[in-house]
């Protein structure tokens, strides 16, 4: 393996791919000597250099990466620092990564050797257990020098995402038109055509405005405060709503700061709602008064400061972050097979009846189509009965177990932990999950997010002809399995407020 690689052409962005090399030997130096490794590998490419991860069957220390350097001959040796990443379950993997490797190159790289797909939906969280705060990381930000300002009980945590770009998408379900004001100005608003650019554009000067509870310091009492968050930072009015300079008291700089949830609930705080989030310092030494710990009347309120500080904080290069993916695509097309994705617009009804098939537009004649096909499934299954073969349908057979091992089925889990699951993945329209129901230990739950509440459909079963069958609509629309109605839900919006689109995954590492 060459220690420089040309490429014919310069690269936008730093993009990360894995390969396997499964005999392939590396020679490794390592005190004069050297050892022989089966290897499998991370090619990571930015802009005119790539460089490669190995990962051994043995240990051999510290490694060295060798990166090419462009020049005939020439290379430069980085050294590999080890992080720890953990999933939901408490199991950890540790990895291998150079000081400048982004938090986006390490989520690609978990993606790889965890086998998932890649959707551009995992991220990076900083979780602190005893402050009891967390955050994604932003895709750029170096996962080192993260890792160098978190306490000994922090840790990274490896999960989905899907609200992490979603302003840009929604931007109006973000930010409230009452909040969002031009400094400076009490009577002109910001016209949602220019609401997004007015926060990524350094020129121009949007706020958002709102009463805040405000933890005091050292103390478990709350204040309800007129706040502003600016570029500039974080201010609260001495004197009701005004915006004038001398009634506003700085609370918080951005550029020196982070903004995390707080998911230990409300009541370590005693906090007037369940809206909590918190401003900490980077430079602190971690410790509960160093933190500026704030609550908001809603979810919708707190999502918009949070979004709000993020924008104001990092700008253009959130947008940037938001484009790569379809940049990184472009230009792994070269080195593999195009990557799986999992998206709405993938799935479509068809018919197939006539000679040739075709796309169903119209949402009465798909769910028609629909049962049709469970019927003919029906059909299939009794004539499977009639020839003496164990029913398929039959409550012990396959189709009353086939769901376990769906990435959206999460078993027997409370209704509170499926709250906390979804809140975790984004609260998107359409994120969704499965459960067994606690009521009734033959029934199923779907857990559906719609304009950021969580709602909870009853699975029930069926019988028909003996044959047992699963609804959520009183038997309406009736499912040989519960994939065969995940399927069809994904495909038609039919007694929920929208479709299911993304799924709730909790991967192990």
């Amino acid at each position: 393996m060459k220690d420089n690689v040309k490429l014919l052409s310069p690269l936008p962005d730093r993009v990360c791919q894995g390969f396997c090399l499964p005999d392939a030997v590396l020679n490794i130096g390592v005190g004069g000597g050297s050892e022989c490794v089966h290897v499998c590998a991370c090619m990571c490419v930015q802009k005119s250099q790539v460089f490669f991860l190995f990962f051994g069957e043995k240990n051999v220390g510290t490694k060295l990466a060798t990166r090419g350097g462009g020049g005939e001959g020439r290379s430069a040796q980085v050294l590999v620092q080890i992080v720890k990443i953990f999933s939901e379950d408490g199991m950890c993997k540790v990895v291998e990564i150079p000081a400048d490797m982004t938090a986006r190159d390490l989520c690609q790289l978990l993606v790889y050797k965890s086998h998932c797909v890649d959707d551009n939906s995992w991220a990076l969280v900083e979780h602190h257990t005893l402050l009891g705060l967390e955050r994604c990381l932003e895709d750029h930000e170096l996962v080192v020098q993260v890792q160098a300002s978190m306490n000994s009980d922090s840790r990274f945590l490896f999960r989905k995402n899907y609200a992490k770009y979603e302003f840009f998408r929604n931007p109006l379900t973000f930010f409230p038109e009452q909040m969002v004001a031009w400094c400076q100005e009490t009577s002109r608003s910001i016209p949602p055509s220019q609401l997004l650019q007015s926060f990524l554009t350094t020129s121009s000067c949007p706020e958002i405005q709102g009463y805040l509870y405000v933890k005091e310091v050292g103390r478990k009492s709350w204040k309800k405060v007129y706040m502003f968050l600016r570029r500039s930072g974080l201010y609260c009015s001495t004197k009701g709503t005004s915006k004038e300079p001398r009634h506003l008291q700085l609370l918080a700089d951005l550029e020196d700061s982070n903004i995390f949830t707080v998911i230990t609930g409300k009541k370590q705080h005693s906090a007037p709602t369940d809206y909590e989030f918190c401003i900490k310092p980077n430079k602190g030494r971690g410790e509960m008064k160093e933190l500026r710990i704030l609550c908001a009347e809603d979810e919708q309120g707190r999502t918009c400061w949070m979004t709000a500080f993020r924008l104001f904080k990092y700008g253009i290069l959130l947008y940037q972050n938001y484009k790569i993916p379809q940049q990184r695509k472009n230009v792994l097309s070269h080195f593999s097979a195009p990557v799986r994705s999992v998206s709405e617009n993938s799935l479509v009804a068809m018919d197939f009846s006539g000679r040739i098939g075709r796309v169903i537009d119209n949402p009465v004649e798909a769910q028609s189509a629909a049962m049709e096909e469970g019927h003919a499934w029906r059909k299939r299954s009794q004539r499977m009965n009639v020839l003496g073969s164990h029913s398929p349908l039959h409550h012990s057979s396959l189709n009353s177990v086939i769901h376990i091992a769906q990435l959206w089925f999460h078993g027997r889990i409370t209704r509170e932990e499926s709250h906390r699951i979804i809140y975790q993945q984004g609260q998107v329209d359409g994120l969704f999950l499965l459960r067994v129901s606690q009521s009734n230990p033959k029934a199923f739950v779907l857990t559906l997010c719609h304009h950021q509440k969580i709602k909870h459909f009853q699975i029930l079963p069926c019988e028909e002809d003996g044959q047992v069958f699963f609804s959520l609509d009183d038997g309406a629309t009736k499912f040989t399995d519960l994939i065969q109605l995940v399927e069809f839900y994904q495909l038609n919006r039919g007694v929920l407020p929208c479709k299911l689109k993304h799924p709730c995954t909790i991967v192990a590492l």
